[in-house]
Parts: C-alpha cells; structure tokens; sequence
C-alpha cells in the first residue's frame, strides 16, 4: 500500500486576477455599499493512504473505487493509524481487494463531517489519476467516519452507487437525499459510545422516503461493530452489486 499526500490547489485565476495589484491598498468608497466579489486562492491538503488491486493497470479495465474514513482514535499525522481497521488493515495483511481504495486521515482535533469538500476534492483527484469506473464510487467508515459517510453522502448523493455508515449517525433532516442511494448500516446493540438510535432514525428517514436503506444491527456488539463487517465477503458483493445509473450521472455532472 502506497502513503500518498494530495495537495489541491484552485483559484488560479484569482492569482493572475492579483498580480500587480497586491501590493495598492484599495481606494475607500464612502458612497454607500456596492456590490463585490471574493477571489483566493484555496488549498486543500490531506494525507492518504492508496491501494491498488492485484491486477489494476493489466488492462485498461476502469476498477470501483472505495473511500474508506477512520474513526477518532486514527486522526493525526501517522498514516500507519489508519492501517489498524477496516479495508486498509485487510489490505496491509495481504487480503485482495477489487477495489481502487482511498483511505484519508484526519487531522488531529478536526472531524470528518467538516471535512466533506476536502474529501470530495480528493476523490476528484482520484478519478483524474486513476482508471476509476464513476458509476461504482463507495463510501464507508466506522464510528466518526460512519458520521462522515452519512454527512458526505447526504451533501454530494449524486457521487456515490452505495454507501456504508457503521456505529454512526448524521442530520436526519438531510437523510432523505439518499432517496436514490443504497445504504447498508450497521450498528452494536449495546454501543455505549453511540447509542444504536442513531443509525435507526438515519435510515427510517432514508426509507421513509422511498430510499433503499437497511440496518444490521449485532445483538451483543458494543462500539467495535466493524471488525464483523469489513471481515464479511458479504458486504464486499454487496456493494458491487450497485452502480450509479449512466444516466444519473450523466444528468449531474
């Protein structure tokens, strides 16, 4: 697996736009207030680990792509943190995946559902690097990642063919976006860090609006849903079972 740090840089234009001018202080109007427009530049920047299949570059075959976002014990600036759950520690142990996956790492002190333009710039970057099939883009992660799955799902649903929140919650007042999006959520019983509630009201919100949303829940799993469900070749089928409709992409794009 291959440690990659991605930095993304727009506002180009604002730069050139600036050039000869940084250094005039503007001249004050005091005739009122006026109309005006910002432009910077923005740079976004996060480190990530990077797996590639077995067999990714023996053709020109586009592979599903899964972004995979850790809890809060795994943020900082060691990318061998995220190694220990999930799809990157499978992958490290030499379990083959068929998937493109992009494992981020949260900054110390920050929070995935704040993060949600970082994370979908650095899929953007993904798809332009790599030979991504953009109908099978998946998102998942555990505890504060489940909580980042739902908010990224729930702000961009028209990037993602399937997503999986696990030991997470959201917004439900935003859950019915995934009307179009399959989810399959998974949650302890006895979770005492979150309470199962919170995956039972995202996807009774998912479904209520004609969504396609279920929930397995383990009896007598505390906060460590997880460790059971990425180790399930079951949810690996799942979601390749589901792609993006060429049409709704097309219309989103």
């Amino acid at each position: 697996m291959k440690s990659m740090i991605v930095t993304l840089m727009a506002g180009v234009a604002a730069c050139a736009l600036a050039a000869g001018t940084e250094d005039r202080p503007m001249k004050p109007n005091t005739d009122g207030q006026r109309a005006m427009k910002l432009q910077r530049p923005v740079v976004m920047e996060i480190d990530y680990l990077l797996y590639l299949p077995t067999d990714y570059g023996k053709t020109q075959d586009k592979w599903p792509l899964m972004i995979f976002l850790h809890g809060a014990g795994e943020r900082g600036s060691d990318l061998n943190k995220v190694k220990v759950h999930g799809p990157p520690k499978l992958v490290e142990r030499g379990k083959d995946l068929p998937f493109i996956i992009v494992s981020p790492q949260c900054p110390s002190g920050q929070w995935w559902p704040t993060k949600v333009e970082t994370v979908m710039a650095l899929i953007d970057e993904i798809v332009e690097k790599y030979n991504v099939d953009e109908s099978r883009i998946y998102l998942t992660g555990l505890s504060m990642g489940g909580y980042g799955t739902w908010a990224i799902a729930c702000a961009h649903p028209e990037r993602f063919a399937a997503i999986v929140p696990i030991c997470g919650g959201g917004q439900p007042y935003l859950a019915s976006r995934l009307q179009d999006v399959p989810v399959w959520a998974f949650h302890g019983e006895k979770d005492p860090v979150v309470p199962v509630r919170e995956s039972q009201r995202m996807v009774a919100v998912v479904n209520a609006a004609g969504g396609n949303a279920r929930l397995t829940v383990y009896p007598d799993a505390q906060h460590d849903s997880w460790t059971q469900t990425y180790d399930n070749p079951d949810l690996y089928t799942w979601l390749l079972s589901h792609t993006k409709p060429p049409a709704k992409l097309e219309k989103d794009k």
